[in-house]
């Protein structure tokens, strides 16, 4: 029987280096810019080491995107590509060292340079869409963390098994990118650290939001950077009308700022289950009733829910539900900085394959597939320095686009725990199907 021999030419860094790498996602997340943020934060090491700074960086990314093993197991991964080259292969105890030495800063600092919005992120109406919301994610139970991070209360059965960190972000509808996050105590609140995300907003964004953030000092911290507001307040939040507008909606006065108002009720026709019916009390900056229909804005506000999505494909898909695993907080905090950096680079490989593709939305861009698809080219350290032929959409985005999404059904669902604190079966009668819907929208006359 003849053989066949497969050669294959790999592109790294040099010598000790070339464990530094992120596969294909090198190309988002280049040799230059982690040398960059190390310089700026005076984290490069003073020799040259087994573990380089710029390597343990990349291992921290890496290990955001293999949630499942620890740091010895994604350093095997980083380093199985390599064939041939000599490589170092430390122990747990090097690897906690070099994560220490190279600290949170330069963590910070990459996601500071790879936030913000994909160039020709789709607009409407010459708007950047963006939401607003926050999460928690589990971390380990200790001491340390316990002090640092709090636990939340949960009655009459104690408190949470683990203690928690609060993280708050602004997303790009659309291409689900993070403009901005912050992260901290779960014993603060989401309005607690929503001022301190207000910094990455600019003028021709418009920012979703619920009904927590309907506080009159964020929404004119909003309006001072230029940015627009839609947001969903209380029903029975009393507000004094000053100018009805022709489409039933009306104009109101909130601190500084003129607010209009739209009340509407949503019917969602149910082809084989229930109706359902919800009424919505918004307030937007867009005051202009004539360019911005209130049906449409009603319409609009639905896109909030894509921040929801994004803390699904993070917590889900990416942790796969997992408490993270650093065991002090400024591990975390390193961990959290590090999860962030991968996210947002995988979300930028994804809108730069959909965005050549004018009539592909980017919301059909898998972030499944382009997860998996990164981890393979990890492996193989593969694409990690473009060739002489650039591929601007490269195998990520190639295994995206045949691999698109359908397009999103318009579907209801109830609002429910879907995990619940106890392993029984809940006794609730709630019906727990999602049906397909056709929704009316009825503006209420101010």
């Amino acid at each position: 029987m003849g053989q066949c021999v497969i050669t294959r030419v790999v592109g790294v860094a040099s010598g000790r280096f070339a464990p530094g790498h992120l596969g294909e996602l090198t190309q988002i997340v280049p040799f230059e810019m982690v040398d960059e943020v190390l310089a700026s934060t005076r984290r490069l090491q003073v020799r040259v080491r087994d573990l380089p700074s710029r390597v343990v960086v990349y291992l921290l990314l890496a290990a955001a995107l293999f949630s499942e093993m620890g740091y010895g197991q994604v350093w095997a991964r980083l380093v199985a590509g390599l064939d041939g080259l000599a490589v170092a292969m430390p122990s747990s105890s090097a690897l906690s060292q070099a994560r220490r030495r190279v600290g949170v800063a330069p963590l910070r600092a990459l996601f500071d340079l790879l936030a913000g919005p994909p160039v020709g992120a789709p607009r409407w109406r010459g708007w950047l869409l963006c939401a607003i919301d926050g999460t928690t994610l589990s971390v380990p139970n200790g001491e340390k963390n316990v002090s640092a991070y709090g636990r939340h209360a949960a009655g009459p059965n104690g408190d949470a098994g683990y203690p928690m960190v609060r993280l708050l972000a602004v997303v790009a509808c659309g291409t689900r990118t993070i403009l901005g996050a912050v992260f901290g105590s779960c014993d603060a609140g989401e309005t607690t650290y929503a001022p301190r995300l207000v910094g990455c907003l600019r003028p021709g964004m418009l920012l979703l939001a619920d009904r927590n953030f309907a506080v009159k000092d964020l929404f004119e911290s909003v309006a001072g950077t230029g940015a627009g507001l839609l947001i969903r307040c209380k029903d029975n939040r009393r507000l004094q009308p000053v100018r009805r507008c022709g489409d039933g909606t009306w104009l109101t006065r909130v601190g500084t700022l003129t607010l209009r108002v739209i009340e509407a009720e949503i019917h969602s026709h149910c082809a084989d289950g229930p109706a359902r019916t919800g009424r919505y009390r918004l307030l937007t900056t867009l005051t202009d009733h004539h360019r911005y229909p209130a049906r449409d804005l009603v319409d609009l506000y639905h896109h909030r829910w894509e921040i929801e999505t994004t803390y699904l494909e993070m917590k889900s898909t990416t942790l796969h539900g997992r408490v993270l695993r650093a065991r002090t907080p400024d591990g975390i905090t390193q961990e959290v900085y590090a999860l962030l950096a991968a996210y947002q680079a995988l979300r930028t490989a994804i809108a730069d394959a959909t965005l050549t593709h004018p009539a592909t939305p980017p919301d059909r861009g898998s972030f499944t597939i382009a997860l998996n698809t990164a981890r393979d080219q990890i492996i193989h350290a593969a694409n990690v320095i473009a060739a002489t032929t650039i591929d601007l959409i490269g195998k990520i985005g190639h295994a995206v686009l045949a691999n698109l999404l359908t397009n999103r059904r318009a579907r209801t669902s109830p609002r429910i725990t879907k995990r619940a604190s106890s392993k029984h079966r809940a006794t609730a009668t709630t019906d727990r199907n999602n049906y397909k819907t056709t929704t009316t929208i009825h503006i209420h006359d101010g």
